[in-house]
């Protein structure tokens, strides 16, 4: 090697070095930033954060508050259901304590009219008359289907009667009358349907 090629080669290890600074130089700059912008990037992730809690607790409060309401409904419900059925027949039962006293004082006319059996006729009708009206108001209605055509969905046959009088398939006899509320059978009326005489 030769004295200027000696010379020379200091120089280009000095180049290599200064370069190697400057590299690292750049180096720390760029890791300066980077955490630089870490840092921004920790912040604005520490903000979102604190909005997100603050959302989720401000939607946790609203589900806490949204079941208390449906709990406090599921509740008042459920009362006034109870109450319903306490107090369904309340207009029914009034009704009905016009009736009482009726038959209470007719009652008691029989024992003060012993033997006048006109009276005691009179006050039992005029219950009867009572008891009707009553059951009209709250929507009962009797089932007296004399002479119609038998319907099973309101009448129940007890039994059949050879006749030529009648239709066939017709009511011949309501043994006891059915009632209907607000149009639903309570009580099918127990009839007697006729047939043709001949099939005796």
């Amino acid at each position: 090697m030769s004295e200027k090629d000696k010379s020379e080669a200091p120089d280009d290890a000095k180049d290599v070095e200064d370069t190697a600074q400057v590299e690292g130089e750049v180096e720390t700059a760029a890791e300066a930033d980077a955490v630089l912008a870490g840092d921004q990037d920790v912040e604005t992730l520490t903000a979102e954060l604190e909005a997100a809690r603050a959302d989720a607790e401000k939607y946790r409060d609203q589900a806490v508050r949204a079941a208390a309401e449906m709990e406090n409904i599921r509740k008042r419900s459920q009362r006034d259901v109870e109450a319903a059925k306490k107090f369904a027949i309340e207009k029914f039962a009034t009704e009905l304590l016009g009736v009482r006293d009726s038959l209470e004082l007719g009652l008691k006319a029989a024992e003060d009219n012993a033997g006048d059996f006109d009276k005691l006729k009179e006050g039992m009708d005029m219950t009867h008359r009572m008891l009707a009206s009553s059951m009209e108001k709250v929507g009962i209605e009797a089932i007296n289907p004399e002479g119609e055509t038998f319907n099973p969905e309101f009448h129940e046959a007890v039994s059949t009667q050879p006749t030529d009088e009648l239709p066939a398939n017709s009511v011949a006899a309501v043994m006891q009358k059915g009632y209907t509320l607000n149009g639903r059978v309570l009580r099918a009326a127990m009839v007697t349907v006729a047939k043709p005489a001949d099939q005796g």
